[in-house]
């Protein structure tokens, strides 16, 4: 019998995503939620599912389903609230885990990130060995964790494969084979194909991947514009992508969905001020500055609409954030009702505030109680000491 020689890999793409990771993080912090069915969110009527443990999933609880409908399919489930600093706490650990892999990572989460891999496999061996180190290590590193990894010769076709054996998966597509491993699938396989999409394309008689690649590209460019042709070429496994790490840090943010609309700045600016507040201790407890601020809110009828503009000096000081946040409030219609209030920090640069000549010592005075308040946070936890204000 001829022996097949081995697939000839001209690239190697790996997509390493974890496993339920904000349920699988409490899960490791707290022992008696370990094999129980887990929600992140909040009991709040208008809340919705941040994550669900794999336990959870079973009784068809997901992610972004409104809490009140995972809690009627699964009544018994433990419901806990989200600890992002806990989560980015974790994340760091994880991104410096890929990178000791590869000097080419590229986040596109806080639990998700895409490694170029090609030329390593002096290293690292073959690509299916390379995903079983990158599984082993990320788990000693978060001493218990596990994560599920793809690998190919694409960014789609490696974020397609980590999806595939979840949780705790490892799978390689061998380079001539993602054709007959993508046509079966639904379309809603496709990176960009939302649900809106997928009823478009079920419209029009493409069910599945191989559906669409058998369409002419110019017939899906018309029925769908640009969208047509990018999802054209991805069912053809056609993507040149590349893996770009991130010079700049991620924007950090904070968001409210509140449990009744509210009206006018007034009424807002208590939301702002507790969004202010998070990002700002994030951004302190990651030795960051923020060069810019985004206003998000949410209307009643669910529109969304956002704000953003630079502010004066790179900051981590919530009163500074604030500063910036009240400007752009005014460029929103404050006559219409909001459900959703949110604030987030971006265009991060490494570095702590400096005693800068022409800051008002008003100023320095906060950032100094910044650090006092930072510290007791750290010792006695995040209800210990609180600003008068923040008490409404």
């Amino acid at each position: 019998m001829p022996v097949t020689p081995p697939a000839q890999w001209q690239r190697i793409v790996i997509h390493a995503d974890m496993d339920a990771f904000f349920a699988a993080v409490e899960q490791l912090d707290t022992p008696a939620y370990r094999g129980k069915p887990l929600l992140i969110g909040s009991r709040s009527p208008r809340s919705v599912v941040s994550t669900a443990s794999y336990e959870a999933r079973q009784f068809g609880a997901k992610s972004a389903m409104p809490m009140v409908q995972a809690l009627q399919l699964c009544p018994h489930a433990i419901v806990t609230p989200p600890r992002m600093d806990r989560y980015r706490e974790v994340s760091h650990i994880i991104m410096r885990v890929f990178e000791s892999f590869s000097p080419m990572v590229a986040p596109i989460s806080v639990d998700e990130a895409f490694l170029e891999m090609t030329g390593a496999e002096q290293i690292f061996g073959t690509p299916e060995q390379m995903g079983k180190q990158i599984k082993r290590s990320v788990y000693e590193a978060t001493l218990g964790l596990t994560i599920s990894v793809g690998v190919a010769g694409t960014m789609f076709m490696a974020k397609v494969a980590s999806d595939l054996n979840k949780p705790d998966g490892l799978t390689v597509i061998e380079p001539g084979t993602e054709l007959e491993t993508l046509w079966p699938m639904d379309v809603a396989r496709i990176w960009g194909v939302g649900p809106k999409t997928r009823e478009k394309l079920v419209a029009l008689g493409l069910c599945t991947i191989g559906d669409v690649a058998r369409c002419c590209e110019p017939y899906l460019e018309n029925q769908l514009g640009k969208l047509g042709s990018h999802i054209w070429r991805l069912s053809h496994n056609l993507d040149d992508r590349l893996v770009i790490p991130r010079e700049e840090a991620r924007s950090i943010g904070k968001e409210y969905t509140l449990d009744s609309d509210v009206l006018g700045a007034e009424a807002i600016w208590p939301h702002l001020r507790r969004c202010a507040n998070r990002i700002a201790r994030s951004l302190r407890s990651e030795n960051l500055l923020a060069k810019g601020v985004r206003v998000k809110l949410k209307t009643s009828d669910f529109k969304l609409l956002t704000r953003q503009g630079p502010v004066e000096i790179p900051t981590n000081n919530a009163k500074e954030l604030l500063a910036a946040a009240a400007l752009l409030l005014e460029k929103f219609d404050l006559n219409r009702s909001y459900r959703l209030i949110g604030m987030a920090a971006f265009q991060l640069m490494e570095g702590t505030c400096q005693q800068e000549l022409f800051v008002p010592e008003k100023l320095h005075r906060q950032r100094r109680l910044d650090s006092v308040m930072d510290a007791v946070h750290k010792k006695f936890g995040d209800t210990a000491l609180s600003h008068g204000e923040d008490l409404e």
